[in-house]
């Protein structure tokens, strides 16, 4: 079937991906010598200005902490809803998040997921948490139902937060600056991480043009993407054709995000990126969104680009962001259904509406 062909029959057509396409970057010499740092980084800035989208390998994440954390995920999301709903995600991003609360901008529908978020600990009494600074906030970490979910994951967490640090290190020394020019600018960083739980599509998304995430840009700086085996995550190419990310054993998915596509005055590309789940089985993914410190301030002219773009701080612009794609901050276009009583939300993984 030709392209234009399957375009017209299926709302979520891509072209299987060829080995060109999306680039493996072997980062496993990143602390081995400076030669070593200004060449994998020259591949990261070259792939991030071209696609904005490539595989790590070599990223020294222990592989068992990894399906740790994917076990963890999928135990959390087979509880009854009762249970995830004693720490429902409120405007602070933190906590679980029903189906049916998602809907990205430009969306048909809302998203078919749930996701469970949290970020970089700190303390209630946390002077940033008490003035109230955008994207910093204690983490809601279940303690009936699923006590042990904070220790299964955070080491995992901890690892993809250092290899974070790495890549940002690199960009920078790819892109002229020094390799502390990011880095500079994570003493605190929001890292936000997700659990999310895809459900096999069903006739009723087929219907709807419901994907599992609508296509989108992410928000913050740095992507790093952990996906099981399933399959569904599809990129649009630079041509402007969608084709598929498929699972690399022992890798991570990484992309630009907005902030960091500001930072660098366009130099970097955010590249649109969607989910759909059509494996029949659940699908379950980790993404770490490796951002800066809220307070960090994204001024292009300090890498030495030219933007006319006003100057923002990383919290202003990832809350900006967030209030206008999810439900828990009142956007009055969402589904009108409490998360208790949305008929997705009550799927147990594996099954479909």
């Amino acid at each position: 079937m030709s392209w234009s062909a399957a375009t017209m029959s299926d709302y979520a057509y891509a072209r299987p991906s060829a080995c060109r396409d999306i680039p493996v970057i072997d980062v496993g010499a990143l602390e081995s010598g400076e030669d070593a740092l200004a060449r994998i980084g020259a591949s990261l800035v070259a792939s991030a200005r071209e696609l904005g989208f490539f595989y790590v390998s070599g990223h020294g994440v222990d592989p068992l902490l990894r399906h740790q954390a994917f076990e963890a995920a999928r135990r959390f999301f087979e509880l009854p809803a009762e249970v995830k709903r004693l720490v429902a995600v409120g405007d602070d991003q933190r906590g679980w998040m029903a189906q049916g609360m998602a809907r990205l901008e430009g969306s048909l529908t809302h998203d078919a997921k749930e996701v469970f978020f949290w970020g970089w600990e700190v303390a209630a009494d946390d002077p940033d948490v008490l003035a109230g600074v955008p994207m910093v906030a204690p983490n809601r970490w279940p303690q009936a139902g699923a006590p042990w979910l904070r220790d299964a994951i955070t080491a995992y967490y901890l690892q993809v937060v250092a290899l974070g640090h790495r890549l940002m290190s690199a960009i920078a020394v790819g892109l002229g600056a020094p390799r502390d020019f990011f880095i500079a600018h994570y003493d605190k960083p929001l890292a936000r991480g997700q659990l999310v739980y895809y459900p096999p599509s069903g006739p009723l998304d087929r219907q709807e043009h419901r994907f599992g995430a609508a296509a989108h840009t992410d928000f913050g700086a740095l992507t790093l993407l952990a996906q099981d085996d399933r399959g569904g995550l599809q990129i649009q190419h630079a041509d402007g054709d969608w084709i598929e990310a498929p699972p690399i054993e022992n890798t991570f998915v990484c992309n630009i995000g907005d902030l960091l596509q500001r930072w660098t005055a366009g130099a970097l590309r955010s590249t649109r990126h969607r989910v759909i789940n059509r494996s029949g089985l659940a699908r379950y993914s980790i993404p770490v969104f490796f951002d800066p410190r809220s307070t960090a301030l994204i001024d292009p002219a300090a890498l030495g680009f030219a933007c006319a773009d006003e100057r923002l701080t990383a919290g202003e612009h990832i809350a900006a962001r967030n209030r206008r794609n999810f439900a828990q901050y009142g956007r009055g276009d969402h589904v009108k259904l409490k998360p208790a009583d949305s008929p997705v939300a009550a799927l147990r993984p594996g099954e479909s509406i």
